[in-house]
């Protein structure tokens, strides 16, 4: 897998700053919830098969990192779901999908 965990507010304030020069991919995942079990099988499999060189891609635990998931939801103007993924250009949101709609042919669609 090449992504990385966010695990602080510090972490995510570099990602979002960052995101002006290159795309982030964010999937805040809960680890005790099996619809979220089944979008982190998508996104690690679009992850593996789509090396974007153009595209970070990260991963927020939402229970163990819960300040960090708060704070995505109010930086970024989009109401706390998990499973839910956002990509993030320019310090916005440009996209995101919650739920069932956390596949790898949506993040396709978005990305490719």
């Amino acid at each position: 897998m090449s992504w990385t965990e966010i695990t602080t507010i510090e972490e995510w304030n570099n990602v979002l700053e960052q995101s002006d020069k290159r795309g982030k991919l964010v999937l805040k995942h809960s680890t005790t919830c099996p619809v979220s079990a089944n979008a982190l099988k998508e996104f690690n499999g679009y992850v593996d098969a789509h090396p974007d060189q153009d595209v970070d891609y990260y991963l927020v635990k939402v229970i163990e990192s819960r300040p960090v998931s708060n704070q995505i939801a109010e930086d970024l103007g989009v109401k706390h779901e998990s499973p839910q993924v956002i990509y993030i250009k320019d310090k916005a949101k440009y996209w995101s999908a919650t739920h069932w709609s956390v596949t790898n042919a949506h993040i396709s669609a978005v990305l490719d």
